[in-house]
């Protein structure tokens, strides 16, 4: 499988505020942008999987909406993790 125990861990490690930190609105957000980032590699090769796609749609609302919430509760926090990803907003 393409993310195991130890890549988790070393996302959460970089991103949370311990490897078993799995809670923390940045380590989830890492997380899924992680995840998109692969499904993304994998739609580039294969256009077709319907499915795929559905869920890379789901994937990106969902992190769309932490990021959303962080950025009602605490805008320093968001503004960190998002230059932290490279994301764009």
């Amino acid at each position: 499988m393409y993310l195991d125990k130890a890549k988790k861990e070393e996302i959460f490690g970089q991103y949370g505020k311990s490897n078993s930190d799995t809670g923390s609105v940045e380590s989830q957000v890492a997380l899924f942008s992680y995840r998109i980032s692969h499904l993304t590699e994998h739609l580039k090769k294969h256009r077709k999987d319907h499915t795929t796609a559905r869920s890379l749609t789901k994937l990106v609302g969902k992190r769309r909406a932490l990021l959303d919430y962080m950025y009602d509760r605490d805008i320093e926090r968001y503004r960190a993790l998002i230059k932290a990803l490279g994301l764009r907003r």
